[in-house]
């Protein structure tokens, strides 16, 4: 028998505090770039687990005629994402902005290789959260969550299906749109391309009006979309179902999935739960008590 002993685990990265120039910045602009997120290995990781899916994919049939994936409920998906809901090098910007009573309520991963010149054209600017923009009143609406989008590939140079935005327009309920999609228009005043490097990843407020550019490039877009809001708030995210993936999941994984058991479950409980009514019982509640990061002026937390 091998007598030989593991070497112990390497004690978790400290996590990143959001500074004062990092909260000025996405308070005005609606989104911040996070340089450097993911390592070299964690690319090469990541990036061959959405290959293997992609290939799957294919071989399925489930393809879109342009070559692209949309595949919803990342995790559920693709069980090998399920660390990047809580890098520890982009997850705290979410609970120093949203606070510990989280969970992940829509993500997505997207492939998509380069496309025709002449593809149809399609308006797809928007804002985040569906029926909320129309069904709360307030102005601007409330924030209600937040997006971190990891980019896989190189989307540095404009034109390789870039994540556009207009800077500021998170406090902006509308812009001019066509009468339908379909219609010819052009982008919004001010809209940018957002040019990133791959292992960089882009935190921003689902308010802020945005769209995704065609990729003209040779290069294969790739990126994986988390969507965090209150616990409060339904979730359009599928969880895991196979055992094993469940069970190698951390407690602050399964809170951010929906798939705590226990009183967080239970008919009678589960609603007061989700409200925060039992903080103790809530995994990224301890972990920062635990670590002596509960503000209690929150929001914000600001060194």
């Amino acid at each position: 028998m091998s007598t030989d002993v593991a070497a112990p685990a390497a004690p978790a990265p400290a996590p990143v505090r959001m500074t004062a120039e990092q909260r000025e910045a996405f308070e005005r602009d609606g989104y911040i770039v996070l340089p450097g997120v993911l390592s070299q290995a964690e690319l090469i990781r990541y990036t061959a687990a959405i290959d293997h899916l992609y290939a799957r994919a294919t071989r399925l049939g489930e393809i879109a005629r342009d070559g692209s994936l949309h595949r919803l409920s990342a995790v559920a998906a693709c069980p090998e994402l399920a660390d990047l809901m809580t890098h520890p090098a982009a997850f705290p910007m979410v609970w120093q902005t949203l606070g510990w009573n989280v969970h992940v309520y829509h993500s997505h991963l997207d492939v998509h290789p380069t496309v025709p010149s002449a593809k149809p054209f399609r308006f797809e600017w928007h804002q985040d959260g569906g029926r909320q923009n129309r069904e709360i009143e307030s102005n601007p609406r409330p924030r209600m969550s937040v997006k971190l989008a990891f980019w896989l590939s190189d989307v540095s140079e404009p034109g390789r299906g870039n994540f556009k935005v207009v800077p500021g327009s998170h406090l902006t309920n509308r812009i001019d749109g066509p009468p339908r999609r379909d219609v010819e228009w052009p982008d919004p005043e001010g809209a940018i391309p957002v040019t990133v490097n791959a292992g960089d990843a882009v935190f921003f407020d689902r308010r802020i009006w945005h769209a995704r550019s065609d990729n003209h490039s040779p290069i294969t877009r790739k990126a994986v979309f988390f969507g965090y809001t209150y616990r409060w708030v339904a979730r359009r995210d599928e969880a895991p179902a196979i055992p094993a993936v469940l069970a190698g999941l951390t407690p602050v994984q399964r809170q951010l999935l929906g798939v705590l058991g226990g009183r967080a479950n239970h008919a009678v409980d589960g609603g007061d739960h989700a409200w925060g009514h039992f903080p103790d019982e809530v995994p990224l509640y301890g972990y920062l008590k635990e670590n002596g990061l509960l503000d209690p002026g929150f929001p914000p937390l600001i060194p």
